[in-house]
């Protein structure tokens, strides 16, 4: 049994407010005005130093807001970073929790009308933000970008797109491959549908007056978001549309494509893409060998191109399935800091 974490973080959590217009008039309807909480490292207020930033991204059906919170037989991620820093293995950061949750369950951090522009959200208002706030390092030398699952792919494509911007990522069991991690689920999702005549709209709304989201409804939910976030139709009935035949399941050809456009297994294939990677301080990659979304096939695949292309990287394997694996953050919360800080501490 894991020990519990008896200990309260060290630091300061401040709470802020942003008043995005990134986000405001997505189709979904949701608030553009979002909260972010920021760790302070124990020293911030008895010190001038300037410190790294790391933003954390949540992984779907998650929130920063909950990446901060208590955690039975486990730790919340400022009493890690705490822990980290006591042990040496890391120097004190300050570290960045947005709420980026939409009402369709998550988020992928990229720029879709339906749920909202959320790279724009980033790069263009969350980073300035916390510059001109706080103490952190200026520049992309000073930043790190990491998360799990959905939370990873945001981290690994803000990499693969916008090395201007992040200096260290790290992906912990990010979405890729998509051929292996959607394409399963979606006949499940089209029977879902079935039972609701086949309309999202009609799914979306009896699933806001339940009291409870069953296993099988939030896959398709789960479905309905990538479908919003890869492909979005603005014209469509909220802003959706799967890629298949609704009758037959067989595969719409050019909407697949669309979706493929954002898998990071097919993006490196890009030269600007290859180039971004190169740029950035540290890239850190890892899955477990059991993930039940063959999340380990694609990040070995991926291991394997970016080695072909030359590109620095780490990439491990561990033997655990996709859930409850912040244990995993021991490891790159302490890369990441050494990729941006190295030699200056």
């Amino acid at each position: 049994m894991p020990v519990h974490t008896f200990t309260q973080p060290r630091g300061e959590l401040v709470s802020l407010t942003i008043d995005s217009a990134a986000l405001r008039d997505n189709l979904l309807g949701d608030p553009s005005s979002r909260q972010v909480l920021v760790y302070l490292p124990a020293d911030y207020h008895t010190s001038d130093a300037r410190y790294p930033a790391f933003y954390d991204l949540a992984s779907f059906s998650s929130s920063g807001l909950r990446r901060v919170a208590w955690t039975g037989f486990g730790e919340s991620v400022p009493q890690r970073l705490d822990r980290l820093v006591a042990s040496g293995v890391m120097g004190p950061v300050i570290a960045v929790f947005p709420d980026c949750f939409t009402s369709l369950g998550g988020n992928q951090y990229v720029d879709s009308p339906v749920t909202g522009r959320w790279a724009t959200f980033l790069t263009d208002e969350l980073v300035p933000r916390i510059e001109a706030q706080f103490r952190v390092q200026p520049g992309r030398a000073g930043r790190a970008l990491y998360g799990k699952s959905s939370g990873g792919y945001g981290a690994l494509v803000h990499g693969m797109r916008r090395a201007d911007i992040w200096g260290a990522v790290a992906c912990h069991s990010g979405d890729m491959a998509f051929d292996l991690v959607y394409r399963p689920d979606l006949p499940r999702a089209l029977d879902v549908l079935a039972r609701h005549g086949g309309s999202v709209s009609t799914f979306l709304a009896r699933l806001a007056a339940s009291q409870k989201i069953s296993g099988p409804e939030f896959s398709a939910l789960t479905i309905i978001a990538m479908a919003a976030s890869y492909d979005p139709q603005p014209h469509e009935p909220d802003g959706v549309r799967l890629p298949v035949d609704p009758h037959t399941c067989e595969l719409d050809p050019a909407a697949w494509a669309r979706w493929l456009a954002h898998d990071p297994l097919l993006m490196l294939d890009a030269p600007a893409c290859q180039q971004n990677l190169r740029q950035l301080h540290g890239l850190y990659l890892d899955c477990g060998s059991r993930d039940q979304y063959m999340l380990h096939y694609g990040a070995r695949a991926l291991a394997r191109k970016l080695q072909a292309a030359g590109i620095d990287h780490v990439h491990e394997e561990f033997p655990d399935d996709h859930n409850n694996t912040d244990y995993r953050l021991d490891i790159s919360l302490p890369y990441l800091y050494n990729a941006l800080v190295g030699d200056r501490r």
